[in-house]
């Protein structure tokens, strides 16, 4: 399960912080995951209780933001947010559109004690 090997990566990235700001648990961890990063939320939800089980992070509150992407469209030259890669722009209804953005995977900030 590729979800499960992402928090086990996110559990090493906590515990990197840790020996740096030396804290005994964490009771919130906030996700950054874009719409784009073909990271399913409910299953890392499900991996990262999983994963956290018995260490440091156990019972830790996993808060998903989630990131849209945005797009450009190349008839009209309008900015916009999306979350598919195939919306036409809001402008104009052009379809020569590029996707760009929405990709992240990070931790954006926690909350220990």
């Amino acid at each position: 399960m590729h979800e499960m090997a992402i928090c086990e990566g996110i559990l090493q990235s906590l515990e990197n912080i840790r020996a740096k700001e030396n804290f005994d648990k964490i009771k919130i961890v906030r996700l950054e995951i874009g719409c784009f990063s073909g990271v399913e939320t409910d299953a890392v939800q499900f991996s990262f209780d999983a994963v956290t089980r018995g260490t440091f992070a156990e019972n830790a509150t996993l808060e998903i933001i989630q990131q849209n992407g945005k797009a450009y469209c190349m008839d009209c030259a309008n900015v916009f947010e999306t979350n598919d890669r195939l919306m036409p722009c809001p402008r104009c209804d052009g379809i020569n559109t590029m996707t760009y953005g929405g990709d992240a995977l990070r931790i954006k900030d926690l909350e220990v004690v």
